[in-house]
């Protein structure tokens, strides 16, 4: 059962400040739960608190940051049930999806824990000419200090965990604002903290208004900003001054079939499916862009429609259900908008479209306009676009002609064009003989252009939030 209020967490300790921040049920639209909303004041609290707790964190040792890693991971496994009905109440995930979340928190915790004891370093031969004989050269890596942390809400437990966990393995105090819609996995998680014996100040987690997050993004204390959001990052970027940012900014990520798939594409068509529509297409990575070869494009085409229409819609605490609702009403109508204004440039509409309130039946689209919003823009909702190809490069080209750059899939089992793939599309990631939408956690992963700049993944993010440190020592 969720509690009906949840305090902040301010340098590790729980503050039930007020009730101000109501908590939506996002399938029945009521009140769920209410949370204490942070304000100026204990944003500079908590950087001052972080800021105090860098020497702390830094002499935390290796195996002090994995004992409270591996606590998280047992207290998760306790609450895992608990942790899935936050995540279906507060992002109307369906039941069997969040359930899967708390399954890659738990991961992306456990990896943590193993990689915070093998930061390490290398000896350096300095010895390279008659002027260097004698020195020896070491280096290590070394926290950067005090992190912020703003999360969305579309993965309310999993992209916090891969701005936590690695913060906390690798050394660095942080203050999160998470997503006010989607706050209260990221509190439960700081209340599991708070049983740790981690430093004072070493953790603060805070839902904010924008205007009150600013010092997130702009005080000189914090080392490093990551975000992970839509385009505003890059306007965070700018406000940023010195401090490392990261940033993962979504996409509209495209999945290429190609003509040799003949053989298995019921198979395709089952992954296809899962990659567009999981969790109602609220995904960086959903599937929005199908590139399907001539030879089997009206094949894919009808299986495809006739699977989406089986989809079960409706309240994502039903088992059986794979559609949930979208964020909010908002969300909905604006890509109900996009639809209707692809259709109305010349797109056919073969399935789904239909919106009762944030709820959206799955869509699929073929001969979509190349500058209607749905082809150049994220959807972020359940929603996918088809188009036919004759010529595998030209499929790549068209992949390319995106702002976005994340990742891509691509089914073929000509490995000379895996490669070129690989080699060719300006993507962070591709996946062969599976769709963009796979993601393994201790994977790097983000993305190029549009789609951001840095990577996750634990190992990846704590070499963002750690710096080289070179010792040279003369015989």
């Amino acid at each position: 059962m969720l509690a009906d209020t949840y305090p902040y967490y301010l340098a590790n300790r729980p503050v039930a400040a007020n009730a101000a921040l109501d908590v939506l049920d996002k399938y029945s639209g009521e009140v769920a739960a209410r949370c204490a909303m942070g304000d100026a004041a204990a944003v500079e609290a908590a950087i001052a608190a972080a800021a105090r707790a860098a020497g702390p964190m830094r002499a935390f040792r290796p195996y002090q940051r994995q004992a409270v890693l591996d606590h998280c991971v047992a207290r998760f496994r306790q609450r895992a049930e608990e942790l899935a009905l936050a995540l279906c109440v507060e992002a109307g995930k369906p039941i069997r999806d969040a359930r899967g979340e708390v399954a890659r928190l738990i991961e992306t915790f456990r990896v943590a824990s193993e990689e915070a004891v093998r930061i390490g370093g290398e000896t350096i031969n300095l010895e390279i000419s008659a002027r260097t004989r004698g020195y020896r050269g070491f280096w290590k890596r070394v926290p950067l200090g005090p992190c912020s942390f703003i999360t969305p809400f579309n993965f309310p437990l999993n992209l916090v965990a891969h701005k936590v966990a690695p913060a906390i393995a690798a050394g660095c105090p942080f203050v999160l604002k998470p997503a006010a819609k989607t706050p209260l996995g990221a509190l439960i998680v700081g209340e599991i903290l708070a049983e740790t014996d981690l430093p004072e100040g070493a953790f603060s987690i805070l839902p904010l208004s924008n205007e009150d997050a600013a010092p997130l993004i702009e005080d000189e204390r914090i080392r490093l900003l990551s975000f992970t959001g839509g385009l505003v990052g890059w306007d965070f970027k700018a406000r940023a001054g010195k401090k490392k940012v990261t940033l993962e900014l979504g996409g509209n990520a495209a999945c290429i079939v190609d003509g040799d798939q003949a053989g298995r594409l019921d198979a395709v068509v089952e992954r296809l499916v899962f990659g567009a529509f999981y969790q109602s297409g609220q995904s960086c990575i959903s599937v929005q862009r199908i590139l399907a070869h001539a030879s089997l494009y009206g094949t894919l085409r009808d299986r495809l429609v006739e699977r989406v229409a089986g989809l079960v819609a409706g309240d994502p605490r039903n088992e059986e259900t794979f559609i949930g609702p979208m964020i909010d009403e908002a969300a909905a109508e604006r890509l109900e908008g996009w639809i209707r204004a692809a259709v109305q440039g010349g797109a056919r509409l073969l399935a789904g479209g239909e919106r009762r309130r944030n709820m959206l039946t799955p869509a699929v689209l073929e001969d979509v306009p190349g500058d209607a919003e749905l082809a150049r823009q994220e959807a972020f909702g359940p929603v996918v676009v088809l188009e036919r190809f004759d010529d595998f490069d030209d499929a790549l080209a068209r992949v390319n002609a995106s702002d976005f750059g994340l990742q891509a899939g691509v089914f073929t089992n000509d490995l000379g064009r895996s490669m070129r793939a690989w080699d060719e599309l300006e993507v962070g990631g591709v996946v062969i003989n599976d769709v963009p939408s796979f993601r393994v956690d201790n994977m790097p992963y983000g993305g190029v252009k549009d789609s951001g700049l840095g990577r996750e993944g634990v190992r990846y993010a704590i070499e963002d939030m750690s710096e080289t440190r070179l010792l040279v020592v003369r015989d």
